[in-house]
């Protein structure tokens, strides 16, 4: 990992262009990688040729396995933070480095190097290939270039792109988000972007290559009037270049969090008991990537963990509620052209009309199963294995109007976002935190409310959905499972029937 971090506290603009962006402040033991980076071109990636990929693997292979891999990373990323009026920090990142993977029956072994090169590899193939040495040896095919299909595009690389501009854009967004109210007292905007290259070599005689850029914008900002306080935020995210910003005004997504900050300024407590709950098009869907789709990864399917174990076929959900797992929508945070496995991505239907159809997978539990590969075997970095993941998860459109939907509800709650949540994915039990939401009365939208959570099981919850709107949105977000990755989860207007809701008086 070569990297460097750097805090610096009120320093005008001015200043921190002058030192943080150009170089002034780093003492780099690499200096040709980060003068390299502070550059239009990104630091020299590692460069292996076919036959030194195809000697890694023969040599994993070696004393036994029956699948070998060589996963090669470099990553150039940059972080900024605007608060209060100032530039408070700047992190640049460089990264490189490779992993070497053996599998033999259910047994994996893997080891990384930070230092990508023929010796340090072939060092990684001995320790990973300990795993299966004794038993069955499959011979590796020889590596050949695979072209996959591409899903991201980019206008203005994120390499070319100078740092001023990326200062502006979050000044335009901090500034629109005090000015759209006089109770706004505080906001944040933190800028992050990365391009990351991955090299994956296998030995089925795989090997393909591509270079992914990566976006993320989070602003927050507090409310503060009637006694209390309120702290919104909206994020956007996307694999593309700068001109993301043409396309989502930052002005627009920082009034859209203040706007949240100040209504919620009126809620009152939120009461408890069970009750109708409908949730609003877009990052609500975070609710199904966690209640749902964690307990349909396949890694625990394969233990034989989890309530979905035994029910490939069978229905599950309610008529109405279909799910997908889609990696190939354009420029979406969770999608890439091809998973760290080096499958191709593709539109994976995981539960239709209520019936489940399949499993996500890796390429392990895929075997362990019998499956089909769906093109979710996903890693944080070259520091870790790959493991069945999401990437775009959503529940699909369906017929209803959203007005129709909340008219036709004559008492429960909107929730209108949410902060996040988990699920244990053995009992398919969740809870979730909402952000924003407001009784419902008489099939209206009315008193806002704080301190409502969700709580539920998986099952009653998606055979509770009778209403689905047909305004598919997405939100992005950072999912956790003992490594993080990019994700987006996506809903039209659904309503679920009898919820649990936590709150802090009766009803």
């Amino acid at each position: 990992m070569k990297s460097k971090f750097y805090l610096v506290e009120d320093i005008p603009r001015r200043k921190f262009l002058e030192l943080s962006l150009k170089g002034g402040l780093a003492l780099a033991s690499t200096p040709a990688l980060l003068r390299g980076l502070w550059s239009e071109e990104a630091p020299a990636k590692p460069a292996l040729a076919f036959e030194d990929l195809n000697k890694v693997i023969r040599y994993a292979l070696g004393k036994g396995g029956e699948f070998g891999e060589v996963y090669v990373e470099h990553r150039v990323s940059r972080s900024l933070l605007l608060e209060e009026g100032k530039y408070k920090s700047a992190v640049f990142g460089i990264s490189q480095g490779a992993g070497v993977r053996v599998i033999l029956g259910d047994k994996t072994g893997y080891a990384y190097t930070d230092e990508v090169g023929q010796d340090k590899l072939l060092r990684a193939a001995d320790v990973a290939s300990y795993v299966a040495r004794g038993g069955k040896t499959v011979k590796p095919v020889d590596v050949k270039e695979e072209k996959r299909p591409s899903y991201i595009t980019v206008k203005i690389p994120l390499q070319r792109v100078a740092d001023e501009k990326r200062l502006e854009i979050m000044k335009r967004a901090h500034d629109a988000a005090l000015a759209y109210d006089a109770r706004i007292k505080m906001a944040s905007v933190d800028y992050y972007d990365e391009v990351r290259s991955r090299v994956i070599a296998n030995s089925e005689g795989l090997y393909v290559s591509d270079e992914l850029p990566l976006i993320f914008f989070v602003i927050q900002t507090l409310g503060v009037g009637n006694n209390t306080s309120h702290m919104g935020r909206e994020r956007v995210s996307r694999r593309s270049g700068i001109e993301l910003f043409d396309e989502v005004k930052p002005e627009d997504v920082a009034r859209a969090c203040a706007r949240e900050s100040i209504a919620m300024l009126e809620a009152k407590e939120a009461p408890a008991g069970k009750m109708d709950v409908v949730m609003q098009n877009g990052w609500g869907g975070v609710l199904v990537h966690e209640a749902v789709g964690h307990p349909l990864e396949a890694d625990n399917i394969a233990k034989e963990i989890g309530v979905f174990v035994g029910k490939l076929g069978k229905k599950v959900a309610s008529d109405v509620f279909t799910m997908v797992d889609d990696g190939t929508l354009p420029n979406f945070r969770g999608t890439t052209n091809f998973d760290d496995e080096g499958t191709e991505m593709k539109r994976n239907v995981l539960i239709k009309d209520g019936v489940l159809l399949k499993f996500i997978t890796d390429i392990l539990s895929a075997k362990k199963l019998n499956a089909e590969r769906t093109g979710n075997g996903r890693r944080e970095s070259f520091r870790y294995i790959p493991i069945p993941r999401m990437t775009n998860t959503f529940i699909d459109k369906g017929k209803d109007k959203p007005a129709d939907i909340l008219a036709s509800t004559k008492s429960g709650l909107y929730v209108q976002s949410l902060s996040g949540g988990s699920v244990n994915p053995t009992t398919g039990v969740f809870n979730f935190t909402c952000r924003e939401a407001y009784l419902i009365e008489d099939g209206k939208k009315m008193t806002p409310v704080k301190g409502a959570t969700l709580v539920g099981n998986c099952l009653d919850i998606i055979q509770g959905i009778d209403g689905v709107g047909d305004d598919l949105d997405f939100g992005p977000g950072i999912c956790g499972k003992g490594q993080a990755a990019e994700v987006t989860a996506g809903q039209p207007t659904v309503r679920i029937r009898g919820i649990n809701v936590g709150g802090t008086r009766a009803r």
